[in-house]
């Protein structure tokens, strides 16, 4: 029997492979591209794990200024994902997170003031030229107002002017020209999974449901956040619908909410937004995720990471679970 012909690793891979092309005195493949988190579309601009969307077989730094991409053979080439983007270093990662603190403070999270909006009509005024309450009632409501120097004047006109709440809520619906959202199919336990509770109490906004896998809905109490359902929309990979609900039940399903188990959160405080970067480079080469996501919710900095491929569900980027996902929630310290 004749001897078998002796072939190079690189003939055997061009002679099985046709896709493959020889560089050097290596082998490159047609699709060994990185394309950047834009170009991307769902799951694969969040860089999330394989079982979401397609991974390339090997990685190119996400570093546009990084000189030495592929001189570390030792370092994983799955992990860390920062936003779709792989690091060949520590120095990289850093690169990488501050190139998206950057972006998210030109975006100005921070910029949309969490006062209302000055230029809406009063809700008290909008309710009086619907025919919805009589003049003596709105005077009888802004004065217990005044006297008592808090509240808004929704909560007086149903204490103080029997005024039913489903007015109120009908109220802020036109003044804030969005839809009047209730509690049906509300699942506290997916919900919870949504957003750090944090958010929840602190913002006054309450994930309600997910539609068709492609619509999260998101009810307020009293008025929208434009920045809250931006950062949602981030986040998640769902387009955001928002209104308002009415405050009982808003109040219940957020009670329901907060008493389910979420995704563990971590809230931490940084000096100045360098300082941040550089803890988050720290948590990423710690934690070692298979994706990651920052983006900003007012002064609010949100990491979430998904640190084991299977956890994320078919709405979105949602996780199916609170195991092996963990966010952290950083904050700016005010000089």
């Amino acid at each position: 029997m004749p001897f078998l012909t002796k072939k190079t690793g690189a003939m055997k891979v061009s002679a099985l492979m046709p896709s493959a092309l020889r560089v050097g005195n290596g082998v490159a493949w047609q699709e060994d591209e990185y394309r950047p988190s834009n170009e991307l579309a769902g799951f694969e601009g969040y860089g999330l794990p394989a079982s979401a969307g397609k991974t390339p077989q090997r990685r190119m730094c996400g570093n546009s200024e990084c000189e030495s991409g592929w001189t570390m053979p030792w370092r994983n080439r799955r992990r860390p994902i920062f936003e779709g983007q792989w690091g060949c270093s520590g120095r990289c990662v850093l690169a990488m997170v501050h190139a998206a603190v950057r972006r998210e403070l030109r975006d100005g999270g921070a910029s949309a003031d969490l006062s209302p909006h000055r230029h809406r009509v009063p809700l008290g005024l909008l309710m009086l030229a619907q025919g919805w309450i009589t003049h003596p009632q709105l005077q009888k409501a802004l004065a217990a107002q005044r006297e008592n120097g808090s509240g808004k004047i929704g909560e007086w006109l149903l204490s103080e002017c029997g005024v039913e709440a489903e007015q109120i809520t009908r109220g802020l619906s036109m003044q804030w020209g969005c839809p009047v959202l209730t509690t049906e199919g509300f699942s506290p336990e997916a919900m919870a999974l949504v957003m750090p509770r944090v958010f929840v109490e602190k913002f006054g906004l309450l994930p309600l449901r997910v539609a068709g896998s492609r619509i999260l809905y998101i009810g307020f109490a009293d008025h929208l956040d434009a920045s809250s359902a931006l950062a949602m929309e981030q986040m998640t990979g769902l387009k955001v619908e928002s209104g308002v609900v009415e405050g009982a039940q808003f109040e219940a399903a957020r009670s329901r909410l907060l008493a389910c188990e979420g995704v563990e959160a971590k809230l931490e405080t940084a000096a100045d937004k360098d300082s941040m970067a550089a803890r988050i480079t720290a948590v990423l080469e710690q934690k070692q995720p298979v994706a990651t996501r920052l983006v900003r919710l007012h002064q609010d900095y949100w990491l979430r990471m998904w640190l084991e491929s299977g956890t994320v569900g078919r709405a979105g980027n949602l996780p199916v679970s609170h195991e092996d996902v963990k966010d952290y929630v950083f904050t700016i310290r005010v000089q």
